[in-house]
C-alpha cells in the first residue's frame, strides 16, 4: 500500500531537515521534491531553511514546474527537478544538497570515478560531473542531462550534488552515500593515493545488486568507474 499524500509530505520535511542537520545546506540552500501521481511535483520553496521549512510551506506544481498551490515561490531550481522526472520515469523523488566534501570535488572539476568502496559501487556505481551551469536557470539543467539517464547522483561542477530515486529516502541515502564516498577519497588521497578495486571484483559487485535489492540506471561502462587495471593521469 503507498503511502498518503500527507505521509509523503511529512517524508519530504524529514529529509529537508536532515540535510540541514548534516551541514549538506546553509541558509537556504538546496532543494527537495516528490513526484506525486498525475505528475504533479510538491517541492520546497526558495528562500527558506531547510532545517526550519513545515508542511504548510510546501508547494505543488504542475509537471512543467507551474506552480499550482502553495503559499511562497516555488525553488528557483525547479526546471532541473523537471528535466530529471522528464527523463527518467522510475524516478519519483529528487534532493539537490551541498555536501561539504562531495561539492569541494565539483569545486576542483573532478567526478567520484574510482572504484573505491563496495557500497558505493553497488549503489552508485560512479558519481559523473555535470558541466557549471548558472542556478536557477536552464543552464544548470543542460549541463546534468547527458547523465540523467545512466547515473543516479551528479555532481555539479562549482555548485553541490543531485541525487534521485524511487522515493525521498532513497534519494537521501544516495546523496549520503555520495558524501561518504567522498570523504573516503579524500583521506584516502591524503595518505598517498585512493587504490581503485580490480575489474573482476567490480563486476562481481555490479551482479549481486539484485541481492541487496538495488535498481541502479547506472551500470559499469569503460573509466565509469575506474578499476585498478584502468591506466590513470599520471600513467600517461
Amino acid at each position: 500500500m503507498g503511502k498518503t499524500d500527507q505521509e509523503l509530505r511529512e517524508d519530504l520535511i524529514r529529509v529537508c531537515h536532515s540535510i540541514y542537520q548534516k551541514g549538506w545546506a546553509a541558509a537556504n540552500d538546496g532543494n527537495v521534491s516528490i513526484r506525486f501521481p498525475g505528475d504533479h511535483i510538491l517541492c520546497t520553496p526558495t528562500g527558506i531553511s531547510k532545517g526550519f521549512i513545515t508542511v504548510e510551506d510546501l508547494i505543488v506544481c504542475d509537471c512543467d514546474g507551474n506552480k499550482l498551490r502553495g503559499e511562497r515561490d516555488r525553488t528557483s531550481e525547479i526546471l532541473m527537478h523537471v528535466m530529471i522526472y522528464s527523463l527518467r520515469p522510475d524516478v519519483h523523488a529528487i534532493v539537490h544538497a551541498h555536501p561539504p566534501v562531495a561539492t569541494g570535488f565539483a569545486v576542483a572539476g573532478r567526478s567520484l570515478d574510482k572504484a573505491l568502496l563496495p557500497e558505493a559501487i553497488v549503489n552508485l556505481g560512479a558519481v559523473p560531473l555535470a558541466s557549471y551551469g548558472s542556478p536557477g536557470t536552464p543552464a544548470l539543467s543542460e549541463g546534468m542531462r547527458p547523465f540523467v539517464s545512466e547515473y543516479d547522483a551528479i555532481l555539479l561542477e562549482n555548485h553541490g550534488c543531485t541525487s534521485y530515486g524511487r522515493d525521498v529516502w532513497e534519494a537521501f541515502f544516495r546523496m549520503e552515500t555520495v558524501e561518504h564516498l567522498a570523504r573516503v577519497t579524500f583521506v584516502a588521497e591524503m595518505l598517498g593515493g585512493a587504490k581503485p578495486l580490480p575489474r573482476a571484483e567490480v563486476e562481481k559487485l555490479f551482479a549481486a545488486r539484485p541481492r541487496y535489492n538495488v535498481n541502479s540506471a547506472s551500470c559499469m561502462r569503460p573509466g565509469m568507474p575506474l578499476v585498478a587495471e584502468d591506466p590513470t593521469d599520471t600513467d600517461l
